[in-house]
């Protein structure tokens, strides 16, 4: 029996990367899964279905532009019954604050910031009118102290802190719990192939556990977050980052 039997997840971004191993570790939990995701993602998104159903859970795609209000109140009303929200959609184009144009800027807030916020207020209706329901929101470690070249993105990121915090507070009468996971270096295939050599080494050194992120350390605390053990923690902002900031 897993600690999350019975329940239904919905991730958005789930089909590669950290979005991957929140749903193979939800699975692994016991919930059943639906994964949204931009149709560009098929493939990947069906592979990631083949898995789950191997571990004897169920799965469902649904196409979801998170910058989209009309594309993401579509998928949710596909989706049916989610009793954990997973937001983790994201991107992250690298660039100095002197560079950055406006477009860039706005791409950013409209997929990491204003994402969130769609996504979360389509699904809270049915949580409230359960009066039950978990959300998880995907942060970063640049929310806590800005990283060069990425201040667009550590912005947003700040954002997404920031909401998690009110939302916690105007969704808590009716029994939902936000929180937020901050991870640090997680070594996802496009982190491996971009910290090579003596930066991979720096990185490892810097922690305190002397390793760097595998994705399924970011799986262990949403499943926490999602589960019977965290049913009085809400509003909270959790760094995983093996050590790395202490703040």
């Amino acid at each position: 029996m897993g600690m999350l039997d019975g329940q239904i997840a919905l991730v958005t971004g789930g089909s590669r990367g950290i979005g991957a191993a929140l749903v193979r570790g939800l699975a692994e939990a016991g919930a059943d899964i639906v994964i949204a995701d931009l149709p560009m993602q098929d493939d990947e998104a069906s592979d990631m279905k083949a898995e789950v159903e191997g571990m004897g859970r169920s799965c469902r795609l649904v196409h979801m532009d998170v910058t989209d209000e009309a594309s993401v109140k579509e998928a949710v009303a596909e989706a049916g019954r989610i009793d954990i929200l997973v937001n983790n959609a994201g991107i992250l184009k690298p660039m100095p604050l002197e560079e950055l144009d406006g477009p860039t800027w706005d791409a950013h807030f409209d997929v990491n910031a204003r994402g969130v916020l769609f996504v979360t207020n389509a699904v809270l209706p049915q949580m409230r009118e359960r009066k039950s329901g978990r959300v998880i929101n995907i942060a970063s470690l640049a929310a806590r102290q800005g990283i060069a070249t990425e201040g667009h993105y550590a912005a947003t990121k700040a954002a997404v802190v920031t909401l998690t915090r009110v939302y916690a507070q105007e969704a808590g009468a009716d029994g939902i719990t936000v929180n937020a996971i901050c991870p640090g270096i997680i070594l996802t295939e496009m982190a491996k192939n971009k910290l090579v050599g003596a930066d991979r080494e720096h990185w490892t050194q810097a922690t305190s556990l002397k390793r760097l992120g595998d994705p399924s350390d970011v799986a262990g605390a949403a499943v926490f977050f999602a589960s019977p053990l965290a049913e009085y923690v809400s509003g909270q902002a959790l760094n995983v980052c093996g050590g790395l900031y202490f703040h």
